[in-house]
């Protein structure tokens, strides 16, 4: 099995001739958003997919996590169009394959591959640049910040009702010990629960979701509490994408695109968490409609014309208020953390207490660890919008209620542990600041 780039153009046109005929394979499981905006990325063009180890026979079910382990070790598996070395970090899932022999990462590296093997009748992300750029935006904000919202709605608001380690233990069968999917389960459940902090859930002291303390959200001494904060986001995001929804079939227009591939990920996600998929009913009752028409693939092939009506301004304003800010925060804290001679990030920081820093949101307070995937994925959006043209950038401005201007603060605060910035070590200084 492969695990680096086929870099060879001339064969592209018989791969995506080959991915409608065959198909993609998928590693990953149905409880990660990223799995879901994926299958809702290949269905839209009518591609075949397997996922497994679900629907893998027993051989390719033991085989694809040794190989997959041993690549994430050497550090070969790629992310189309490529990889930042020192950067990016690998998920546990989910991967993809074109052949079922090279593996890839990255949900939104799967849009940009088929788009350019041209594998989907129609392409993922616009080619007008400006709305291509708003595209990128959306899609960014829901990977990055909408994964805090529904993660922290599936342990928190859910905890009593979520199914996600039954359900991920039953996908994981052929590869765990008989007898073992309950414990496994358990297993699972609780990593995910300790978890919370790291993905920006911090519980107030004293909190109690009402099942056993292993599976309820710890306060972290520290740690501001941020479940008011990510309550009123996600409220906030619902009633933007009810807005836009009630005027037009997808956020970007008349069709799916990347943006609504990522929205549906990540909020479809609690489908499946009973008390926070009642609520999302209840809260939105349009956009969990449109949700189940996705998952139900009736998104298949559809047409039309793309464009950026001031319906979507409200999601483009929240977004403003939290992507955007918390990706500047968090970016200016690795400079800062870099000029320290800081080394160890993302998650294997914060269980060591390293690389913490502090900020707000929403004019709350939070603590968080530096992410450098998240550097990467902001200064990939400050190139793509320093590429467009002045007058591009202006139509990007005026699909949105609030200009965000290139500044430290962002609309969202300085990270208070990051006042004083050494900028050689970032050397883009465009980096610090924003659209």
């Amino acid at each position: 099995m492969n695990s680096v780039a086929n870099t060879d153009t001339s064969c592209d046109s018989k791969v995506g001739q080959k991915l409608r005929d065959k198909g993609l394979i998928f590693w990953g499981v149905i409880a990660s958003p990223y799995q879901l905006k994926m299958q809702a990325l290949a269905d839209f063009g009518g591609l075949p997919w397997q996922r497994w180890p679900d629907q893998a026979g027993f051989l390719n079910a033991l085989k694809t996590p040794v190989h997959l382990a041993r690549s994430r070790r050497r550090q070969t598996i790629a992310r189309f169009p490529e990889r930042v070395p020192g950067l990016d970090e690998y998920p546990a899932v989910p991967y993809y394959s074109l052949d079922g022999d090279t593996f890839y990462y990255d949900s939104t590296g799967l849009a940009l591959h088929l788009d350019h093997l041209q594998a989907c009748a129609q392409p993922l992300l616009p080619e007008e640049p400006a709305l291509r750029f708003i595209c990128r935006l959306i899609d960014e904000a829901f990977d990055e910040f909408g994964l805090y919202m529904v993660h922290h709605n599936r342990w928190v608001i859910s905890a009593a009702t979520n199914v996600m380690g039954d359900t991920t233990s039953k996908e994981m069968r052929k590869l765990v010990p008989p007898g073992g999917r309950r414990r496994f389960a358990r297993i699972l459940a609780e990593r995910q629960v300790r978890r919370c902090c790291y993905l920006f859930s911090a519980a107030p002291p004293g909190f109690s979701a009402g099942v056993d303390a292993k599976l309820t959200v710890q306060a972290r001494p520290g740690f501001p509490a941020t479940h008011e904060l990510l309550n009123e986001a996600w409220r906030s995001y619902l009633a933007a994408m009810e807005q836009v929804l009630c005027q037009q079939p997808f956020l970007l227009g008349d069709r799916f695109t990347l943006a609504d591939a990522s929205a549906y990920g990540q909020l479809s996600m609690n489908l499946i968490d009973g008390r926070s998929a009642e609520l999302l009913e209840q809260l939105a009752p349009r956009t969990f409609a449109w949700l189940c028409m996705i998952r139900d693939g009736e998104h298949t092939h559809s047409s039309g014309k793309l464009y950026l009506s001031e319906h979507v301004q409200p999601l483009l304003e929240i977004i403003s208020t939290t992507f955007i800010p918390l990706m500047q925060q968090n970016e200016a804290a690795y400079c800062s953390a870099l000029s320290r001679g800081q080394t160890l990030f993302n998650e294997a920081a914060f269980n060591s207490g390293e690389a913490l820093y502090d900020g707000t949101l929403l004019g709350r307070p939070f603590r968080a660890v530096v992410k450098t995937f998240q550097v990467a994925v902001w200064r990939e959006l400050c190139v793509h919008w320093d590429a467009l043209a002045e007058r591009e950038r202006e139509d990007g401005r005026n699909g949105r209620t609030e200009r965000v201007e290139r500044n430290q603060r962002g609309g969202g605060g300085e990270p208070r542990k990051a006042e004083t910035i050494d900028k050689s070590a970032c050397p883009n200084e465009s980096y610090h600041g924003g659209f």
